[in-house]
């Protein structure tokens, strides 16, 4: 793993806060797709256990799917202002008395969404998700928002606007939210190329990093691949084909040579993959290839794997006379490994058992997320503690209405109880 810096202060981000352009009301309404019948309850008190508390989950989850719907109903691709300031609008409004005044961050042309914690001495909680989504402008139109008994469904809904409002109601059933801190961010599905270092500001120096991502059924994400990504360039010589192909020096054919060669790099046993992924050559039927580029994505549990291969991709040579081969790319992310978030998992099993919550599982993923950046960091991270349900970046994504309640009891008790610990 990446050694972790010396902890720091928790910052607070250098840059102005930026006002939404168009408010939005709190409870926006559904634009599209079935209607949801709703009670317009109040602000959820702290959970105690009781029954008086168990017995309001039913009018909870009615409202967790009604602000779920107006997330959804905002179509929000990565880095698209509009509707990433119409959903900060909304969060803010959500947002519990209690909270600090949140801010608008824009780095790159993105916004992305900040509520300091209050106390500045504190070693705050930091709760890490994200607006955007995979899915193009227009989607909505034929995908919209629908519910279908507790299945829910429509663009975003599990990845991760489920965990959005998962966080809020935490965020108003904690006792105490001095030593909270939230990080809602607008590119996380594009690589988090604007906001990987409003990440790591904003993690550093803190107790613990809770992810609002998507779960793997009831279980936590406790381990995920990191991930390094390449571009291959290889050029050579053109010529033509049919006349005096022997003048060319083949780009193709040397993409070929490297693209077989790199099967040899990965690692089964240790899970390390070395996948070509995109590859392009030429320029028309007759002529010897003068170039080619491929692409290739290494995912591994490890940071040794990572180097290892990204050694081995750095100092490729090539096989082809007169072709010469250049690499570019690196490490995107280390992993998140089960070391770092294990006494976290550790504490959500206790907190669930003593709430009467379904036992927290554990699973390991070969996707990355916003927690591989913090782990990183060496700061404990908890993932993929958001919605239960499935399809993320797929059109049968769904979120299942029943984890919405027991998902925001298990993350306001690890709130209390990070703050208990001090």
């Amino acid at each position: 793993m990446a050694t972790a810096p010396e902890p720091a202060e928790h910052p607070v981000p250098a840059e102005d806060p930026v006002p939404a352009e168009d408010p939005v009301p709190a409870e926006d309404p559904v634009r599209a797709g079935d209607s949801v019948p709703v009670r317009d309850d109040a602000a959820a008190a702290p959970y105690d256990g009781s029954a008086d508390d168990r017995s309001a989950d039913a009018s909870a989850t009615e409202r967790m799917v009604r602000r779920l719907a107006a997330l959804v109903g905002h179509e929000t691709p990565s880095g698209h202002r509009p509707g990433l300031d119409a959903i900060y609008g909304l969060l803010e409004d959500w947002a519990p008395v209690g909270m600090a005044a949140p801010r608008r961050i824009v780095r790159g042309g993105v916004p992305h969404l900040y509520w300091p914690a209050r106390d500045p001495a504190a070693r705050p909680v930091l709760l890490l998700c994200h607006a955007d989504t995979v899915w193009p402008l227009g989607t909505l139109a034929d995908r919209p928002f629908r519910r279908d008994g507790d299945r829910l469904t429509g663009p975003g809904v599990f990845d991760m606007k489920a965990g959005l409002v998962i966080a809020l109601e935490a965020l108003a059933r904690a006792r105490a939210l001095d030593h909270v801190s939230v990080l809602v961010t607008g590119d996380e599905e594009t690589g988090s190329p604007t906001s990987r270092e409003l990440i790591e500001e904003t993690a550093r120096g803190c107790a613990a990093v809770l992810v609002l991502e998507p779960g793997e059924g009831d279980a936590a994400k406790t381990a995920r691949k990191g991930a390094a990504f390449y571009r291959i360039t290889f050029r050579g010589r053109a010529a033509h084909a049919g006349l005096e192909p022997e003048k060319g020096a083949n780009a193709l054919v040397e993409l070929a040579h490297q693209v077989l060669g790199l099967g040899a790099l990965a690692d089964p046993v240790l899970g390390t993959t070395v996948t070509p992924t995109v590859a392009r050559a030429g320029t028309t039927t007759n002529v010897v290839p003068a170039e080619a580029e491929l692409t290739v994505d290494v995912r591994a549990w490890s940071a040794d794997e990572l180097r290892r291969v990204d050694h081995a991709l750095t100092r490729l040579s090539a096989r082809t006379a007169d072709v010469g081969v250049t690499v570019a790319g690196g490490v995107n992310r280390y992993a998140l490994e089960e070391a770092q978030s294990a006494p976290l998992l550790a504490l959500a099993r206790t907190v669930a058992a003593g709430r009467g919550l379904p036992e927290v599982g554990s699973a390991r993923v070969g996707g990355a997320s916003d927690g591989n950046f913090t782990a990183a960091l060496g700061v404990p991270t908890l993932d993929g503690i958001g919605a239960r349900g499935d399809g993320a970046h797929a059109v049968h994504e769904w979120a299942d209405a029943r984890c919405l309640v027991p998902r925001a009891l298990l993350v306001a008790g690890l709130i209390d109880a990070l703050r208990e610990a001090g």
